[in-house]
């Protein structure tokens, strides 16, 4: 079997200028960043992941964590992390070190779909979407004047998407300007979804709720600060708006606690910060047992975009059969992002609303290694 040779660590950075910065209610970003993981055997296999992260933050997590894995069989990658997190169980599971054992996950996967010759979707239980529908998530606070959320909203609109997600989280009046203005622009059959970023507290974010619940939201993202279970168990009972919330937590985990206190109506877990494909499984088995939807973030670049889109592509309709009031969607983010567009030879495109599974050998991707050069940081 083959066994791990070596594991590396690459930053990637797209900066925007300042006068192309978008971002969330908690501040804009004129910077674009991911971490790519790269994977080799001694049978000369390379295999690629993401982490989120800083490149410095998720090396230095890298530094700690290789030891563990050279030389194992690439097929024991869940007893090595297992084994991790018991001896060294002080350091906690909420901080990068998972984030980089879901670089790594992802990458074994492709290594192992590559060894074996099957697209990942199939070590993921097989292939129920090969064609996976994806909402378009902008409508980001910026600064440039051609961030105009009408003309956006439009475009996205004639493009086929049949969601969009945008962002509030600047105060319960402004966030009813923004959902009535992206209501009027895609129109009511669009579903309209809202972001805010954790910005609130339980009261402001049933204050926003209220006024804008007549506006038809599917669902209403990270009201509160990622870990306040006591707040999301106050919050969900009380919305009228589906809550959903994910993106910011580690392993399942966390996840089982937003089970147990039913604080949320849809998980939203990021597999490039969660613990990967391994973890990301965990999650969607909570998620049936506890009847809750699932719809994966993505915010990274190309890599981490098709782990999700192969994630997703596997996931069953349960408990629905034939007749699905709402397919599993994809965050699809529609932000200035180079790594996302520009770093596979062939990227991953959205044609009415949906992306469409690659089908070779695990991630079924393959590098452009000129454009990595040129957003590679030290």
């Amino acid at each position: 079997m083959p066994a791990i040779a070596n594991i590396t660590a690459i930053g990637l950075e797209h900066h925007l200028g300042e006068t192309r910065a978008y971002g969330m209610a908690r501040g804009l970003t004129s910077v674009r960043n991911a971490t790519l993981i790269v994977l080799e055997t001694d049978g000369g296999i390379t295999g690629v992941g993401e982490a989120w992260g800083p490149c410095a933050m998720v090396a230095a997590a890298l530094d700690v964590l290789r030891p563990y894995f050279l030389n194992r069989d690439i097929y024991d990658h869940n007893q090595i992390a297992t084994y991790f997190y018991s001896q060294r169980y002080h350091l906690g599971q909420q901080n990068t070190l998972t984030s980089c054992l879901g670089g790594i996950d992802i990458a074994i996967h492709d290594v192992i779909g590559k060894h074996t010759n099957v697209p990942m979707y199939k070590l993921l239980g097989g292939l129920n979407e090969r064609r996976v529908p994806v909402y378009a998530s902008d409508g980001y606070f910026a600064v440039h004047p051609k961030h105009k959320l009408v003309d956006q909203l439009k475009a996205f609109r004639d493009q086929g998407f049949n969601g969009v997600k945008i962002k509030i989280g600047r105060g319960p009046e402004n966030d009813e300007e923004r959902v009535a203005t992206a209501r009027r622009a895609l129109g009511s059959e669009i579903k309209l979804m809202v972001d805010v970023n954790g910005n609130y507290t339980t009261d402001i974010a049933l204050l926003s709720i209220r006024r804008i619940a007549s506006y038809d939201i599917h669902f209403y993202e990270e009201p509160l600060p990622p870990t306040d279970y006591n707040g999301y168990a106050a919050l969900r009972p009380r919305s009228s708006i589906p809550i959903a919330t994910g993106e910011a937590l580690y392993t399942a985990h966390d996840f089982k606690r937003f089970m147990d206190i039913s604080g949320a109506d849809i998980w939203q877990p990021d597999l490039t910060l969660c613990g990967g494909l391994s973890v990301a499984r965990e999650i969607s088995t909570l998620a049936k047992l506890a009847h809750t939807r699932l719809s994966p973030h993505v915010w990274g670049g190309a890599v981490g975009l098709a782990a999700a889109l192969h994630f997703t592509s596997a996931q069953s309709p349960w408990p629905h059969t034939d007749n699905v009031p709402y397919p599993v969607q994809l965050e699809y983010d529609q932000g200035e992002n180079a790594l996302r567009d520009e770093i596979i030879k062939t990227p991953i495109r959205c044609i009415d609303g949906h992306l469409t599974v690659p089908s070779g050998p695990g991630l079924g991707i393959e590098l452009d290694w000129d454009a990595i050069e040129k957003y590679r940081v030290n």
